[in-house]
């Protein structure tokens, strides 16, 4: 097991893969994040980087390679990471390492292309404005990683609007820059309000943070559970593509 220590390491053995130059967490120079660590065995390449929200450990390559790669990164990391990677690969690491349970399925989705968007109406927002669009989350998305006031989530933008003359003008749709990194942006925490969907507006605030991520990045990714098929047709109408993955977890105990 080699051991990779700089971000150009990564992004040659990562062949392009988006998911590993994201996990590795990159803000400049050859440094990769705090605390994230990456080695390759073979054909295999993990990246395993610690996250308030979630540690995960990204994994890319041969199977039978990344079997023997995942457990010996798990002993040096520790057994909390959950592993993400394409579905073919993480079956077979979930039938290789006994106590690995199949945790969802979703789609990593990236591009590195303009949208296309007229983004009409939607901005970055300030403060005030984040903190309004903490109701989104509270009513509607509580689940979501990136959430106002998170660590990690660097901005929002979102379209405002007035759906009820007593509330007055609100945020109506947002999404976030969240967890960015040098060679691939990211985007989370997309949300409508309920009574405001069907307007376009979830299109218009993604493609306005997947543009600044590309122009600023080069490229731009998020993550989507498989079943939601509505997000995942904007994206593709946004220019993404889709890549099947799935996540694993080793059992407590």
């Amino acid at each position: 097991m080699k051991e990779l220590r700089c971000l150009s390491d990564i992004e040659q053995a990562a062949a392009g893969d988006g998911q590993l130059i994201w996990a590795a967490q990159g803000q400049g120079g050859e440094s990769l994040g705090p605390g994230v660590r990456a080695w390759s065995h073979g054909e295999a390449v993990v990246v395993a980087s610690p996250n308030r929200e979630q540690n995960r450990l990204a994994v890319k390559g041969d199977s039978g390679d990344a079997a023997v790669l995942v457990r010996r990164a798990l002993d040096e990391v520790g057994a909390s990471y959950r592993i993400l990677g394409e579905s073919a690969v993480i079956d077979e690491l979930v039938r290789e390492l006994p106590g690995l349970v199949p945790v969802h399925q979703f789609f990593w989705m990236e591009t590195r292309s303009p949208s296309g968007v007229t983004a009409d109406g939607v901005r970055w927002l300030d403060t005030r404005s984040e903190r309004e669009a903490t109701s989104l989350f509270d009513r509607f998305f509580p689940d979501s990683y990136a959430q106002p006031g998170r660590a990690g989530v660097r901005r929002w933008a979102g379209i405002a609007g007035m759906l009820d003359a007593a509330v007055g003008v609100q945020p109506l749709a947002v999404a976030a820059d969240a967890w960015s990194a040098t060679g691939c942006g990211f985007m989370g925490g997309v949300i409508t309000h309920p009574a405001a969907r069907g307007r376009g507006l979830a299109r218009a605030v993604s493609g306005f943070v997947l543009d600044a991520l590309v122009r600023h990045h080069g490229r731009a990714a998020l993550m989507v559970l498989a079943g939601n098929t509505p997000a995942i047709a904007t994206y593709e109408r946004l220019g993404m593509v889709k890549r099947r993955f799935g996540a694993a977890q080793m059992q407590a105990g």
